[in-house]
């Protein structure tokens, strides 16, 4: 059920950012009078699962989900109907219009999925708001992970900055995005009521940009523990352990807060413990009980947000919408770094890219509509800069030649353009099935 639930939203997302990129292409190559031959959602060969013509248009849908095409008379392109070309150009086709015309049309399908991404990324924003954690209500400090641990953080550290960017909100996606994005040096936290730099070593730009580690937690708040919910019939209920008692010992050792009640208890499999409590903070009491065969007494903790104070933002249409742009020019400011900590060698490609399946993950197996909408809008945002990367068979490759065509006043030969698309279509079906390959060697490892 998992798996469906995060293949429907991957394939309604990517089916509307499908036909409204070619919809970018459709509309203004009808304006100017082209013909658009195909109107596809998916891909088609050999055969498809619906087709229907109106006018000159046959639109349908196929049955390889990797992409969309509208088919454009007189254009070479991912059909490689090279047959038309051979034949002097006639009005209605792509190559009898003006170039700026043609740019116009093949800036199209980007052009909508920018405008849609930032809108996205507003209404978002309009109809849920912003809820955040301020650093500053975190007052008892972090538990360091053990990869949060490798980076210098100690349990208890409150931080306070990562390279240059203040940490006034707690995310520690913050802190992986500063240092493999914008190279931060250094990580600033109060430890002990004393403020210390903690330098950041070039190499976790790698380490923190492995597929291995990035659904790995740096860190998290520190909470006490305090009990919420139990597991029926386990050892705590059996014990007489009650809702809302603080958990504050194990076998005489002091736990005040959950993470070290729960490093302390995990190695104790079916062992006789002695679990201390805090009830109603003023009675301390004690129980007898044996542990589970994974090391756990049935006890389920409240989140943090039971101890902390969230906050939230609300916007206003007039708000949300430059304050969603500035959250895609944000994200694709990162993109472009992210490219270009690649190109230094400082991000392994083999580790950053991700197929079909990865995007599904990201999406969870709980459809929530605002992370839909969210994930909708980075993907929107994605196919719109990777679709700009000046490689043939790309809107971006088309675009490279009509701009050498406006500059020069020189248009390259068909025949040029010809083998120029088919390098680039299988440099990019190459880069489809490296990523997708990518998926499934991680699958067989995990």
């Amino acid at each position: 059920m998992d798996i469906l639930i995060m293949a429907g939203q991957l394939m309604l997302s990517l089916s509307v950012l499908i036909v409204l990129h070619e919809m970018g292409h459709f509309f203004p190559a009808r304006w100017f009078g082209t013909r658009v031959e195909k109107f596809y959602l998916f891909f088609d060969p050999w055969f498809s699962l619906f087709k229907v013509k109106k006018g000159d248009t046959e639109y349908g849908v196929g049955w390889l989900p990797l992409g969309g095409y509208v088919k454009i008379s007189g254009m070479i392109d991912e059909s490689f109907d090279t047959e038309q070309m051979k034949e002097p150009p006639k009005d209605y086709e792509f190559r009898a219009k003006k170039a700026w015309q043609r740019l116009i049309i093949m800036l199209g399908g980007v052009t909508v999925n920018f405008i849609l991404g930032f809108f996205l990324y507003g209404m978002v924003l309009w109809v849920w708001g912003e809820e955040y954690l301020p650093s500053k209500n975190v007052e008892y400090g972090i538990y360091a992970d053990s990869l949060g641990q490798e980076l210098g953080l100690r349990d208890g550290d409150q931080i306070l900055a990562v390279g240059d960017q203040a940490f006034d909100i707690f995310n520690e996606r913050t802190v992986v995005r500063e240092i493999i994005i914008n190279n931060a040096a250094s990580i600033t936290v109060r430890r002990e009521g004393q403020e210390v730099k903690l330098p950041v070593d070039e190499k976790f730009v790698d380490i923190l940009s492995r597929h291995e580690n990035k659904d790995k937690s740096l860190f998290m708040p520190r909470t006490p523990f305090v009990a919420a919910e139990f597991f029926p019939d386990g050892p705590a209920v059996r014990a007489g352990i009650q809702k809302e008692d603080r958990i504050i010992g194990l076998n005489g050792e002091a736990t005040p807060y959950f993470t070290d009640f729960y490093t302390k208890i995990r190695p104790l499999k079916s062992t006789p413990v002695t679990v201390e409590v805090l009830r109603n903070d003023t009675d301390t009491l004690s129980f007898s009980l044996t542990t589970t065969e994974n090391g756990a007494i049935g006890v389920y903790p409240y989140a943090f947000t039971k101890f902390f104070a969230t906050e939230r933002l609300e916007y206003t249409l007039a708000q949300a919408m430059p304050a969603g742009v500035a959250k895609g020019w944000s994200f694709l400011g990162d993109q472009v770094k992210a490219f270009g900590q690649m190109f230094k060698g400082k991000i392994k490609a083999s580790e950053s890219l991700g197929g079909f399946a990865s995007i599904g993950q990201m999406f969870g197996n709980v459809w929530l509509w605002e992370r839909f909408w969210t994930m909708t809008a980075i993907l929107s945002l994605i196919l719109a800069f990777m679709n700009l990367l000046p490689i043939p068979a790309l809107d971006g490759g088309h675009v490279m030649f009509l701009l050498y065509e406006v500059i020069s006043g020189r248009k390259p030969s068909d025949k040029f353009m010809e083998y120029a698309t088919m390098i680039g279509f299988i440099l990019v079906i190459s880069l489809v099935i490296y990523a997708n390959g990518l998926d499934i060697i991680r699958s067989w490892f995990n």
